[in-house]
């Protein structure tokens, strides 16, 4: 079983929820539609992303609905985590989105003097956003934020699997755009599959690596060009010189919170042997803290989110009895109550390399707990999986850290924090390998929307003529100081 989130599986519905022929329909009404949104202005874009940003203010409690029905999630957690990253990400959109669309001036070799170079960012035309189930808002509106500011027409697929955020979102679209310039489309994996027949100048995809491979494939066939923000086995690495209880802080937040249903969520913990006590001691107190003293408490906390759907409950508990099975300890949580889509936030210790909870990334609130005795030890477990969407480590070593940098590799990393990398617009975000291709995020996020477009203005003095044939004597000894002097 796939514990990342994807695009509903085809089993789930033989057919699309809206007519094939609505979906084309849609999709040629943008292409009619794109060059006039490509010709906007700064000022015009910007001023749509206000109308968005206004809109998302004056209908959070209605998300806050959405997504308690789907997750039972706290308004402040959804705020923390579904609206504050979109609102920042507008608000540093619309401030830097003039001098993005400005046309840059590059250097010109001697050889065409006279000549002068600039990249111009142009809209790619026709974007195509499949978002998965975790971050349902949040996940979806980011990209629509980089896909307008550059200028495209833009068709996006929430997943079916958060029904009520999903048809929040439909309303909310269709009541900010006209369809020829953002369309939203509902259902199975058959809405999918439609959408990608179509030749779409790019597609935007967060999910499994699993469906990223489907993706890809469909893309090629058109070849259309692709970001792919999937996922992976993120570690953690706790070393001898770290401060524990800010450690234990901080990996405690970030793996439980949306119930460890984050694509960036810390899956396995890498901590150096002496510190394990200590790390298991300060975690499960935070975590009484946090979500109640005992497993009661901590079910029935209004801090503590559920998981996406029975399926997902019943996967994460399969796999957390064969990881039992081949000696796992449960140091606190491992209680489940499948009706209630609930498994407890969850510590295991006594792990080893083979262990099933090691195979897959968890995308639960289970952290398994390896104990090391040197680096090397890390980044030979690191290095043995599929390189990770993130990294984390916490310690007060320069020469450690830089040591861990060097010598793995990771989508982004964070140094004694985790998790809010990707709350900075000015980093790029995205994965490496199996764990994505392209990035997004502030201007990162624009210029992967966008075509670089080269221009090159040849001014009145034609150095070019010179080398025009025939290649005479004269000419080849012309091609030959170039050569040689002026490239």
């Amino acid at each position: 079983m796939s514990m990342n989130p994807t695009i509903e599986s085809a089993a789930a519905a033989a057919k699309p929820h809206v007519p094939v022929e609505d979906i084309r329909a849609a999709f040629e009404a943008q292409r009619l539609n794109r060059w006039r949104i490509a010709q906007t202005t700064a000022k015009e874009r910007a001023a749509k992303l206000r109308r968005l940003k206004e809109a998302i203010l004056s209908r959070k409690e209605e998300l806050h609905e959405a997504l308690r029905c789907d997750f039972q999630k706290n308004p402040g957690e959804a705020d923390l985590t579904e609206i504050f990253p979109v609102i920042s990400e507008i608000n540093h959109t619309i401030a830097h989105l003039p001098r993005w669309m400005r046309p840059v001036r590059v250097k010109t070799p001697l050889a065409l003097f006279g000549a002068r170079s600039e990249v111009r960012l142009e809209a790619k035309g026709l974007v195509l956003i499949l978002s998965p189930w975790n971050y349902p808002f949040h996940l979806l509106i980011n990209p629509l934020v980089a896909a307008l500011a550059a200028g495209n027409c833009v068709i996006l697929k929430p997943s079916s699997k958060v029904p009520r955020t999903s048809q929040f979102i439909r309303r909310f679209i269709a009541d900010l755009f006209p369809s020829d310039e953002v369309a939203v489309f509902e259902g199975s994996a058959a809405v999918s599959d439609a959408l990608l027949e179509l030749p779409f100048d790019h597609i935007f995809f967060t999910g499994s690596p699993r469906i990223g491979r489907t993706i890809m494939a469909a893309a090629s066939k058109h070849l259309t060009t692709l970001t792919l923000e999937l996922g992976g086995k993120s570690p953690v690495i706790i070393d001898e010189t770290a401060d524990i209880r800010k450690a234990a802080e901080r990996t405690v937040w970030g793996k439980f919170l949306n119930a460890g249903q984050t694509c960036v969520a810390p899956d396995y913990l890498l901590i150096h042997e002496s510190r394990l006590e200590d790390f298991l001691s300060q975690a499960k107190k935070i975590v009484a803290e946090r979500f109640g003293g005992t497993e009661d408490a901590r079910r029935a906390s209004p801090d503590f989110c559920r998981l996406v759907s029975l399926g997902h409950q019943q996967g994460l508990s399969r796999v957390l009895e064969e990881s039992l099975r081949h000696g796992a300890k449960v140091e606190i949580g491992g209680i489940g109550k499948a009706d209630e889509r609930y498994l407890a936030p969850t510590l295991l210790s006594n792990i080893r390399e083979d262990s099933p909870i090691m195979k897959e990334e968890i995308f639960g609130p289970i952290l398994p707990i390896i104990a090391y005795k040197n680096l090397e030890e890390v980044f030979r477990i690191i290095r043995s999986k599929e390189k990770p969407l993130a990294l984390y480590v916490f310690s007060q070593s320069e020469e450690n850290i830089e040591r861990v940098l060097r010598n793995t590799t990771a989508g982004g990393t964070c140094v004694n924090t985790m998790i809010v990398h990707l709350a900075n617009p000015d980093l790029p975000f995205g994965g490496v390998g199996a764990s994505g291709m392209g990035n997004y995020h502030g201007y990162h996020g624009f210029r992967a929307l966008s075509h670089e477009r080269a221009v090159l203005r040849q001014g009145w003095i034609d150095t070019l003529r010179f080398f025009y044939p025939p290649y005479t004597a004269w000419v080849r000894r012309l091609i030959r100081l170039a050569t040689k002097y002026l490239t």
